[in-house]
């Protein structure tokens, strides 16, 4: 028998201090770049606990924080569960109506605000049924908000105690963080991360068949670190000691750029828009890019061609991965199987644009209409998963048994798994294109579309059809110096050789941006109604 010892955040939080208490976390901030390390982070992280606990936080607390990815905002995500409150990173960039339902639902208690945030949080005081105190994370001790009480992140880390004992009968099952997925319909669903949960997926995380993170690298998380817990890296990071770099208030491409250069960061992640802005920044200006071996892409499926581009022109992995809010999220990751380096390069692409190998630790099954599909890379079904840092309900929330049934988190995602077990997202249930008594995935076309060198960005949605019931429409954005010069008919020639002919879209509808989540995801939902609206008004 082995010790029943628990895995707490506590663990990874002390560890940092005691093997890498040299190691550099650098800060992007509104007045400049912060630097320290990780001993001068375990001190602030105590002294902001114990200051927590004055304001009468208590065990099984919801604290949350609006904010971006700094300093202050790592140092929340161990200060509030380590001394067992619930951490609760809200969306910035969800409606009013939003923030205040998902504040409210949480029932958080303290609320951590960035200083450049405060207006939103202020227009949605009043509806703020529970909080009892906002904390403003600036370097200024005087405020100037309508909040209230409002206190002084650094003020409070001035005041707290170096010395504070963190309790020491944390249960790893106990709740450590909560996440609201982005809601596309309704409100937003709560997801309630436990010590254990977040301990086992960093540790996932580190594998090096998985994410590969280590105390060698520096990593930037693009991410926001409210979305699904910046993947989980925050946490991993600091459990192996890498350097982290935190890209701060509004970031965009060129800020990313020059970190990348002067912190020599190795690697990154983010989602696919994302990286679709960091090549085209690459197009106007030249950056020493020659440290970062890796970008990690989630969220949506990447493009082989983004792909290739990376790995050709920079000599830079795109690293495909997969998850989902309700599995903390890291669930696959696309590495090439030591027998399969004999492939062609174009099929190792092909294998590299897929979401990849289930990581350890998870199971999955794949139920298509007759039960469990063949693995043949062809055979479609929605995809089901389970494991130790899965989601087993909804917090507080109806929509529990729709999703969470018989011992599965039923994702939504219809997929095929090829011999091998690589698993490739086909579509979203709701997003596949039922032609004829056909499905056609827009993810396979909206990929294949964003390989022409003049096309930014496409998504694809379906519109009711007479006969065939359903057709594929394309949405596609070009290339600024490619703008007015590309017709419907170059993408559907283009598309052809790739593709049977009814797959091929009906039409092609050029804009100048798809409507996005606040997360970087094309909101299909959105686009639908602009693309009827449109037919509509023809």
């Amino acid at each position: 028998m082995m010790m029943d010892y628990p895995l707490t955040l506590k663990h990874i939080f002390d560890r940092a201090k005691t093997l890498f208490p040299k190691h550099e976390i650098v800060s992007r901030t509104s007045k400049g770049i912060f630097r320290y390390n990780y001993s001068d982070f375990h001190r602030r992280t105590t002294k902001l606990a114990s200051a927590l606990q004055k304001l009468g936080v208590k065990r099984g607390d919801k604290v949350a924080t609006f904010a971006w990815n700094d300093h202050r905002h790592l140092e929340c995500y161990f200060a509030i569960p380590c001394m067992g409150g619930v951490l609760h990173t809200i969306n910035i960039r969800l409606s009013r109506e939003h923030i205040s339902y998902i504040a409210n639902h949480a029932e958080d208690k303290v609320l951590f605000v960035d200083e450049t945030l405060v207006p939103m949080i202020e227009a949605v005081q009043d509806q703020l049924k529970t909080v009892k105190a906002y904390v403003i994370m600036t370097d200024q001790m005087e405020l100037n908000t309508s909040l209230s009480p409002a206190y002084s992140y650094e003020q409070l880390i001035e005041e707290g105690d170096e010395n504070f004992i963190f309790p020491d009968d944390l249960d790893e099952n106990d709740a450590a963080g909560m996440c609201f997925t982005s809601a596309t319909t309704g409100n937003p669903k709560g997801v309630v991360y436990s010590h254990r949960g977040l301990f086992l997926h960093s540790m996932a995380i580190a594998m090096s068949d998985n994410l590969g993170v280590s105390q060698q690298d520096t990593l930037l998380p693009f991410v926001p670190m409210f979305h699904a817990n910046a993947w989980g890296l925050p946490f991993a990071c600091t459990m192996v000691g890498s350097k982290q770099v935190l890209p701060g208030p509004m970031p965009t491409p060129q800020v990313l750029l020059e970190l990348f250069e002067t912190e020599k960061v190795t690697v990154s992640a983010g989602v696919p828009t994302v990286w679709m802005g960091v090549l085209h920044e690459l197009e106007k200006k030249s950056y020493d890019l020659s440290h970062l071996k890796t970008l990690i892409c989630g969220g949506s499926a990447a493009p082989k061609s983004m792909i290739k581009t990376f790995r050709e022109k920079y000599g830079i992995s795109l690293l495909h991965a997969y998850g989902m809010t309700e599995t903390t999220p890291l669930v696959f990751v696309s590495r090439i199987k030591r027998d399969l380096h004999h492939l062609s390069q174009e099929e190792q692409y092909d294998l590299l644009a897929k979401q990849g190998l289930l990581s350890p630790g998870v199971e999955m099954k794949v139920v298509g209409a007759n039960g469990e599909v063949k693995w043949d890379g062809k055979e479609m079904g929605e995809l089901l998963l389970r494991g130790p840092w899965i989601a087993s309900e909804y917090y507080k929330d109806e929509r529990t048994e729709e999703t969470f049934r018989d011992g599965w988190l039923h994702t939504g995602d219809v997929v095929t798994v090829d011999e091998e077990g690589y698993v490739k997202i086909v579509d979203r249930t709701k997003d596949l294109v039922k032609s004829g008594g056909e499905w056609i995935s827009t993810v396979d076309l909206e990929n294949a579309i964003m390989g022409h060198e003049a096309v930014a960005e496409a998504a694809v949605v379906a519109v009711p059809h007479e006969k065939w019931q359903e057709r594929p429409v394309a949405c596609v954005v070009l290339k600024p110096p490619f703008k007015d010069k590309v017709d419907k008919e170059e993408i559907i020639s283009f598309l052809e050789p790739q593709f049977p002919k009814w797959w091929l879209p009906d039409d092609v509808i050029f804009m100048d941006e798809i409507p996005k989540t606040t997360v970087g995801k094309f909101l299909k939902r959105a686009l639908r109604d602009q693309v009827k609206s449109l037919y509509k008004s023809s």
